[in-house]
């Protein structure tokens, strides 16, 4: 072991992304409850997959159930889930993944904070654009029922803000278009964001 610098037997992201014939990115895809970001989330993943990319998406399944199931939903723990999020993702950008994240994280302010700690270049932002009504429609959770029946308070586009994106490099009209040209319309966009 004699001779061998640190610096020679440490891999750097850009080793990694070589190795994964891949560009690291963060893709955040934000918008009301019951909009289509998970399903958009995971068909993106599957549309990648096919091409030979490595992903992960993040949602609240996975990340309110195990790191953030300490958290509530006061404004305080809302952008403390956002911030420890973005922080996971730092790291996956350092292995050279693909990270699809699928969040209200309602407001323009906090989307920013993950926007920067993330960095500008890395970070590409997904405003899928359902009107409420819509989303209470769909209500796949029945969580739009019992906040308009006043059992869940804080409920984001009802008695808590929703800020529609400053920054989003794409939005997608899930009003207007199906689950399958949202999922072809994310895709086409970062596909060349994430070629090697």
């Amino acid at each position: 072991m004699q001779n061998i610098h640190p610096t020679n037997i440490y891999l750097n992201r850009d080793d990694k992304e070589q190795y994964l014939k891949q560009k690291a990115k963060v893709i955040w895809i934000t918008g009301l409850s019951g909009s289509g970001k998970s399903t958009l989330a995971h068909g993106l993943e599957r549309r990648l997959a096919e091409r030979g990319y490595l992903t992960q998406v993040l949602d609240g399944d996975n990340i309110r159930t195990g790191i953030n199931n300490n958290l509530g939903f006061t404004e305080e723990d809302r952008t403390e889930n956002i911030r420890r999020i973005a922080e996971i993702n730092k790291l996956f950008l350092n292995c050279g993944i693909i990270s699809i994240n699928a969040f209200i994280s309602p407001t323009n302010d906090i989307r920013q904070m993950a926007r920067e700690i993330i960095g500008d270049v890395d970070f590409i932002e997904i405003f899928v654009d359902a009107s409420f009504d819509t989303c209470a429609k769909r209500d796949p959770k029945g969580l739009y029922k019992k906040a308009l029946a006043g059992q869940i308070k804080n409920f984001t586009g009802l008695d808590a803000p929703f800020d529609r994106p400053d920054n989003a490099e794409v939005t997608i009209n899930t009003d207007e278009l199906s689950i399958e040209e949202g999922i072809e319309k994310a895709y086409q966009f970062v596909k060349s964001e994430v070629r090697w």
